[in-house]
């Protein structure tokens, strides 16, 4: 079964994503911040990481970056999930080695179709 974490400092945020995510067939864990995520893929690298931009700890972005230039951290597809719209934040999000953007608040629907595009990449 593949694995999804996901990095939210909002515990409503991550129980709503966490329902959509096991309904599509993954086996999910959390985490509050980017730093407690970092340190949970270097015990068991997710297939796919869906996280926020704006934490207290360490930011998505920094998390990111951080996975990235970690040994296996190449592997696992990225979503960004966040209320940062803007062009910058989201080409600064793909630079860092984002997979995918996507804008709070989601649905299910779009968070299904982001999942199929994560799958297809």
């Amino acid at each position: 079964m593949k694995t999804c974490l996901i990095v939210d400092d909002s515990s409503v945020i991550r129980k709503v994503a966490r329902r959509i995510i096991e309904d599509i067939g993954y086996e999910v864990d959390e985490a509050e911040d980017g730093r407690e995520a970092f340190e949970k893929c270097t015990q068991s690298m997710p297939d796919a990481i869906l996280v926020d931009w704006n934490m207290p700890v360490m930011t998505g972005l920094e998390f990111v970056k951080e996975l990235r230039s970690y040994i296996g951290g190449e592997s696992p597809k990225i979503l960004f999930c966040t209320t940062e719209n803007d062009v910058g934040h989201i080409a600064m999000a793909l630079k860092a080695g984002a997979n995918e953007y996507m804008m709070k608040p989601f649905d299910r629907e779009i968070m299904e179709s982001k999942f199929r595009d994560l799958d297809q990449k």
